[in-house]
């Protein structure tokens, strides 16, 4: 597609413009030593543009310290400031940054009001050279949304051309879009109904991708790279985020991967394929396990989400880290992967299904290791949706679609959902896997 070209610091993103990478510290902003030294790592691992979470204006001064130190250490990686909640703090924090990331369903209750704070808002970007993120989720659309078109794809585009068209309205362009959500299906369905809309409106913003609350290990990365590339492959996108429950340098060697993907600088490594009525046997000679994981993820994603194909049979091999070829056909490893795919495309589900966000300065909990305990007490529960989230910001939204979600409160507490309904809270964090599996098999 056809873009706007947007610039945030040294950054340009847009049409005729490489695919940028780019990811978000899970450090609290007002640790300014521990934010320094993570922007210091992720830049020097290939993050082109960095975020931090902003939740009070005394982090908006946290903030501009960090951008100071980085600077004196030559470090100009563009920082995003990611803003909820308060239009205010999304104001202030525009003076400092190179862009700013702002969530519809929550700039400003008042949706009268929100439309002069934006104003507001583009008035200083405009000042100071910032770029907005308008970054709609699933989870947090808004009641006045949800009320005209439900919790849907459709609702997830109308909520972003109303912003769409205020920015228009203030002519201020320097703006990317995203429609993240946790389940594939939504998310690369509402990019798309975006994307032709913009088309349609001879202004088309550039799009940022994602999938919210992917999860980690193996699951993770392949989930995220289904819904990335689906949209890729299609010419979809200009920036990319992938949303890892780990430290956030593991998300940019698959953000990368798909950056050069698609950006036509990578091939995959799959050597031959056959078609079978709906079902694909496809023989890969892969360097790595990591890309043949990659490479089949981005094969296939697409055309099981779009159901072109039923089902997919993985053969050939892959290069261990001893440089010893291992043979796939009819492996567990295989089996493996087969179902993790099928699970991410929404196509079959062979275990629970896991929401779970990568955390970030607002996350009060260790959320990696809570996160990995609850998989490991939960595996048993095939087909089930659990979600396991950080804060409130996406946590009950996110959760829409969860029959089980646990929610960090802050201050060692924990609320605990069935469905959309908290059943408990003010949970003790010690206490709280062990009260969410009591009432699941109650």
């Amino acid at each position: 597609m056809k873009t706007i070209q947007v610039k945030a610091g040294k950054v340009t993103i847009g049409s005729d413009e490489p695919i940028i990478v780019q990811t978000m510290c899970n450090t609290h902003t007002s640790d300014i030593e521990a934010s320094v030294d993570q922007c210091r790592r992720l830049s020097k691992a290939g993050a082109e543009l960095i975020r931090l979470t902003v939740p009070s204006l005394a982090q908006v001064d946290s903030l501009r310290e960090i951008k100071t130190r980085l600077l004196s250490e030559g470090i100009d990686t563009p920082l995003v400031a990611d803003v909820h909640f308060s239009s205010e703090i999304a104001i202030a924090a525009a003076e400092v940054v190179e862009k700013v990331r702002i969530n519809p369903g929550n700039f400003h209750k008042d949706h009268e009001k929100a439309r002069e704070q934006f104003a507001r808002l583009v008035e200083v970007c405009k000042a100071n050279g910032t770029a907005i993120r308008i970054g709609l989720n699933h989870g947090s659309l808004g009641e006045r949304i949800t009320n005209l078109y439900g919790n849907t794809p459709l609702a997830m585009k109308e909520a972003v051309m109303e912003w769409l068209k205020m920015c228009v309205e203030n002519d201020f362009y320097n703006v990317v879009v995203s429609l993240k959500a946790s389940n594939t299906f939504v998310m690369v369905e509402a990019y798309r109904l975006l994307a032709k809309e913009m088309e349609e409106t001879g202004v088309v913003f550039p799009l940022h991708l994602g999938v919210t609350e992917a999860g980690n290990g193996d699951g993770g990365r392949i989930k995220s790279a289904v819904g990335i590339s689906a949209l890729l492959s299609e010419g979809i996108g200009n920036t990319v985020r992938v949303s890892l429950t780990e430290d956030p340098e593991n998300e940019l060697p698959v953000a990368r991967y798909l950056s050069d993907r698609y950006g036509r600088r990578l091939h995959s490594s799959m050597v031959s394929l056959t078609i079978q009525g709906k079902k694909a046997i496809a023989t890969y000679c892969a360097p790595s396990k990591e890309r043949l994981l990659l490479d089949f993820s981005c094969d296939f994603g697409k055309r099981l989400l779009d159901k072109e194909l039923d089902e997919v049979e993985l053969n050939g091999s892959y290069i261990d880290k001893n440089g010893e070829e291992v043979q796939l056909g009819g492996s567990e490893y295989a089996e493996y992967l087969t179902d993790e795919l099928m699970q991410a495309a929404r196509r079959r589900f062979y275990r629970p299904e896991y929401i779970a966000c990568p955390g970030c300065g607002r996350t009060m909990y260790n959320l990696e290791s809570t996160f990995e305990e609850v998989k490991q007490r939960t595996r048993h529960l095939k087909g089930m949706v659990i979600a396991v989230m950080g804060c409130i910001v996406n946590g009950p939204g996110e959760m829409a679609d969860a029959d089980w979600g646990y929610v960090g409160e802050g201050n060692g507490k924990v609320s605990i959902y069935k469905g959309k309904e908290p059943v408990m809270r003010h949970v003790p964090e010690n206490e709280a896997i062990d009260r969410l599996l009591e009432l699941i098999e109650k």
